[in-house]
């Protein structure tokens, strides 16, 4: 049985599905700069219940969004779209901008090995959704009409601040000046009517403009996953405005609670406080590749911390995660040619405590430390291939066919000499190194060959 945590009742579940496919809902990325790697976290998270609900057995029906227009430079819907903003600094239009930092979040994705969801949709793809949306909760009463757009009444939704963002507590924090034809100055608009030299804009009944950042998600999740929705993961930035939001528009259409379990990582801090472009800290994926680390090396790094629990970045902690996984590599793949037999007890036991770890609510730094017990045991052939179903879940590239680097040959070949000069201590020391950097050398009668 799978044990989540649920942030809507604050405590593990265990995870039932509604149905024959585990619908999940997975909140994508606003389109308009470079996706650093603090965002990246979420989506190894998403990755990471991907790949833990098929090892279990279930199939998948997933949803990711593109925002690529309406998310307003503040989440409490403030200040100018971001799309438009980039579009201005960039010379671009907000059209080309969307496109490039698509293509580009879905390289990095790809460089991270993360498993997509089924269906990827920009906003800009489901205005007709949206529009019908907006249109239902008007005719239900929880969203009216002003000259500035449409708004969501938050105080005829009782259930508002499931998450923990209270009436009250929006209340007292909103600004009043914002639109004085609000009923409340927390309401969240839904539809925004745009002036006439805004770019991104389209036809409704209630004039040209363009949807909100919210309804987003609740129409493309309604369009694709329908009434009842397993899971729904994001950002812990979302939880408290986003998902609110959602959790309204989404319950009050359908008069019924949507989503089952409510799912937030949390933050990625850089050297102990907040990334941001101000404290030049925003790195992305290139700029560790500038300073030597591949991808892999990120991938491996979040798994040493909870999804539930801020990690904090440091290139030191990313030179660390680096060796580690150098090493864990070598170990596995030395195991392929295994000649030892391992009893089977002993693997069914791992596979087990494994399979415990990943369905305690995705605890992947215990799952870590099983495959690092399993892998003191004797090389054998069973501890590879079980490493192999375990790195379904991990996700890492173990084909090690890369070019013998000019180095390890040249240690090799001084090996040679020492062993033909009868140096074995040296022979052996030069062996030691050349296998700590995760190469096997293999003698014969007539010399030798390096794996």
């Amino acid at each position: 049985m799978i044990k989540l945590f649920n942030s809507l009742t604050r405590k593990k579940e265990d995870f039932v599905p509604n149905g024959e496919f585990v619908k999940m809902y997975s909140c994508g990325p606003t389109v308009y700069s470079y996706p650093h790697i603090g965002n990246m976290r979420a989506y190894l998270f998403m990755d990471n219940i991907r790949r833990v609900l098929k090892y279990n057995g279930y199939k998948l029906d997933g949803v990711m969004n593109i925002t690529d227009v309406g998310h307003l430079t503040s989440d409490a819907d403030e200040g100018e779209d971001k799309m438009l903003v980039a579009s201005k600094k960039e010379q671009k239009t907000p059209w080309e901008i969307a496109k490039y930092y698509t293509e580009i979040f879905f390289n990095e994705a790809k460089k991270l090995n993360i498993d997509l969801p089924e269906h990827i949709v920009p906003a800009t793809t489901v205005i007709d959704e949206i529009i019908k949306f907006v249109e239902g909760l008007i005719e239900k009463g929880y969203a009216y009409i002003t000259t500035k757009g449409v708004y969501f009444d938050i105080q005829k939704f009782p259930g508002y601040g499931k998450l923990g963002n209270s009436i009250d507590s929006k209340m007292a924090g909103a600004r009043i000046d914002v639109d004085d034809e609000k009923h409340n100055p927390a309401d969240f608009v839904l539809w925004v009517k745009a002036p006439k030299e805004h770019i991104m804009k389209w036809d409704s009944p209630w004039g040209i403009g363009y949807p909100g950042w919210h309804i987003e998600c609740s129409a493309i999740g309604n369009k694709y996953l329908g009434e009842k929705i397993d899971i729904h993961t994001g950002g812990v930035d979302h939880k408290t405005i986003h998902h609110e939001n959602e959790i309204a528009q989404s319950d009050c259409l359908c008069g019924h609670r949507v989503v089952n379990f409510w799912m937030h990582v949390e933050f990625l801090q850089v050297n102990g406080g907040k990334m941001g472009k101000s404290l030049n800290n925003m790195y992305v994926l290139d700029d560790l590749k500038e300073k030597g680390f591949n991808p892999e090396d990120f991938r491996y790094f979040y798994f040493n911390a909870h999804y539930s629990k801020q990690q904090n970045f440091t290139f030191e902690a990313l030179q660390g995660a680096q060796n580690a996984l150098k090493a864990f590599k070598n170990l596995v793949v030395s195991n392929k040619n295994g000649e030892n037999v391992v009893d089977e007890t002993v693997i069914n036991n791992y596979k087990n405590e494994f399979l415990e770890s990943i369905n305690d609510d995705l605890n992947m730094p215990k799952a870590l430390a099983v495959c690092q017990k399993l892998l003191k045991e004797p090389k054998s052939k069973q501890v590879y291939d079980l490493m192999m179903d375990f790195n379904k879940i991990l996700g890492f590239d173990f084909e090690l066919t890369k070019e013998i680097p000019t180095q390890i040959k040249q240690l090799a070949e001084q090996r040679w000499q020492a062993k033909k000069n009868r140096d074995f201590a040296l022979a052996d020391s030069l062996r030691n190194q050349i296998e700590t950097a995760g190469f096997v050398i293999k003698d014969s009668k007539d010399g030798y060959t390096i794996e």
